[in-house]
């Protein structure tokens, strides 16, 4: 892969997906991104995880709605919520928050670290758009839980295009 290597990776590209607990929005880019590397043959090229910047469900499967709208996409989400750690930051080639708040709290996490390292992404740049936020659909209906897949799938598609043409990278800020 052409992109920037984090020390002590190897060859793989290593990408973090963010929300505030990691039972919705990130697991599920998490799932949909390890899917669509098996279908495109670079999952050996790339490590996915997924992280909340709270620590509330550490531990936990994903909302088991989530899941289940997933599941019903041919999406298995068996990730156990964890919070990012700062180590994530030094560790991973992209971080990329679902939302500005999301991204706003990385940032605040990342105090102390070398800013030249910091590879802090809102996901909306992948949908084309710096400010567009993926909504969490915890405190909704089932209508969210599908609009977030969408989102999250057009989201992806256009994350293993770049990946697939060897042009990941990230613009540090």
């Amino acid at each position: 892969m052409g992109s920037q290597k984090a020390e002590g990776t190897g060859d793989k590209v290593r990408i973090l997906f963010v929300c505030l607990g990691n039972i919705c929005r990130s697991p599920a880019a998490e799932g949909i991104l390890r899917q669509r590397l098996i279908d495109s043959a670079l999952d050996l090229e790339v490590l996915v995880d997924s992280a909340g910047t709270g620590g509330w469900h550490v531990g936990e499967l994903p909302d088991d709605r989530m899941r289940q709208a997933a599941k019903r996409r041919g999406y298995t989400l068996c990730h156990r919520a964890r919070q990012v750690q700062p180590h994530d930051f030094e560790t991973f080639d992209a971080i990329y928050g679902m939302d500005q708040s999301n991204v706003k709290n990385l940032h605040r996490l990342a105090q102390g670290v070398n800013r030249n390292l910091l590879k802090i992404e809102s996901f909306g740049l992948l949908l084309g758009d710096r400010s567009f936020e993926i909504p969490d659909p915890y405190h909704g209906g089932p209508e969210g839980f599908e609009r977030v897949l969408d989102l999250l799938e057009e989201g992806v598609n256009a994350l293993v295009a770049r990946l697939q043409h060897n042009s990941f990278h990230h613009n540090h800020e």
